[in-house]
């Protein structure tokens, strides 16, 4: 008699325990319209169990189907899997917003009172292309150790540091594609009891100009500095519809670290076909950073600070290696989107997961 192993453990139901208590998934799939008239699938539980069960679980619509009659859910053929994760996505990114909505900041990293989150996003792209299709947009607490805000958009939606409102207190923490005037003039707007910046500068980010209103020239600042590895800052005024003024924080790098920036530059204006330009290789010897902090945060400590922010980047390498949200199955815009807000819910199941753990560290 041939012997059928049983199927492994569902643990669907410790996950639900871990979502917002106050989460109705019922009602929240009758007001996005992912259930309507409920011939087969009656449950917004069902629906995000059939959603991850594709998504993180990494079945094909085929294997979806029978998995889910094997779970004695709903029996369903591959066009209806199909269809109802398609009309879940307003559901799925509303389950997603309320996970967010539910978390609390975390715990001060390296000033007191402050708390640290970093910004950055990671591109996506379906099988066969050769661009961008899809961007998630993140900002990550480090003193929680979790992504704080989570946003999905098509391969045009650009990155800014206002994705995610400040919180009070907080100071947020870019790299170069960061240090635009109008995305950070709109966060100071937006920034409530002290929230400030931190970002990384390219030579040519910003039009800036002295307090006084005289023009200033970065390059030319930077060839008169001193041959040292000490932080040198200047108060400069970048133009924009709203001046903003930014402390600047310099701090020369190691000559092996120049000239492996010098040695990217010149391999890039291979590839382009291009010259480099004699004012990007004087930058390329400078780690340059812009801030809205005030005097009293050392130039040291926030360079310091600025280092921090490879904490989103390994999360984004934990979502690709663990999670696989890199390895995109769909080709519509429905089901793309359906399959990468069931890996984000996912994603934020386990940051709540690793707090067990960091809690009784070590």
């Amino acid at each position: 008699m041939e012997h059928i192993s049983p199927l492994p453990t569902d643990q669907f139901d410790a996950l639900l325990k871990r979502l917002p208590p106050d989460l109705d998934l019922d009602d929240l799939a009758r007001q996005t319209k992912a259930i309507e008239r409920g011939r087969k699938v009656i449950s917004g539980i069902t629906v995000l169990h059939l959603a991850l069960a594709r998504g993180p679980g990494g079945l094909s619509l085929s294997a979806t189907a029978a998995w889910a009659t094997m779970r004695g859910l709903p029996e369903l053929s591959d066009p209806g899997i199909k269809y109802r994760l398609d009309k879940a996505v307003d559901f799925l990114e509303a389950v997603m917003n309320r996970q967010l909505a539910a978390q609390s900041a975390g715990a001060s990293v390296r000033w007191p009172g402050r708390i640290l989150r970093a910004s950055d996003g990671t591109c996506i792209s379906k099988r066969g292309s050769t661009g961008t299709d899809w961007r998630v947009h993140a900002v990550y607490d480090l003193g929680r150790g979790g992504f704080a805000h989570l946003e999905l958009t098509d391969g045009h939606g650009s990155e800014a540091i206002d994705r995610g409102a400040p919180v009070a207190a907080e100071v947020r923490i870019g790299d170069r594609n960061y240090a635009t005037a109008p995305s950070l003039s709109r966060f100071c707007e937006e920034a409530v009891d002290g929230a400030d910046f931190i970002v990384r500068v390219r030579w040519r980010a910003f039009s800036l100009q002295r307090p006084g209103g005289q023009d200033f020239d970065l390059i030319d600042h930077l060839a008169a500095l001193p041959n040292d590895r000490a932080p040198h800052e200047v108060t400069v005024v970048a133009k924009a519809k709203q001046p903003l003024t930014l402390r600047l924080i310099i701090q020369r790098k190691t000559p092996q670290a120049a000239e492996a920036t010098r040695a990217k530059l010149r391999r890039a204006a291979s590839r382009k076909q291009t010259t480099i330009d004699p004012r990007s290789l004087v930058a390329a010897e400078f780690m340059i950073l812009a801030t809205s902090l005030p005097d009293h945060y050392p130039a040291h400590e926030i360079l310091a600070v600025y280092r921090l922010r490879w904490q989103i980047e390994l999360a984004f390498k934990r979502l690709k290696s663990l999670l696989h949200i890199d390895r995109l199955p769909t080709w519509t815009a429905q089901a793309s989107r359906s399959w990468l807000y069931a890996h984000l819910i996912m994603a934020l199941l386990c940051d709540d997961l690793s707090q067990d753990f960091l809690d009784i560290f070590p």
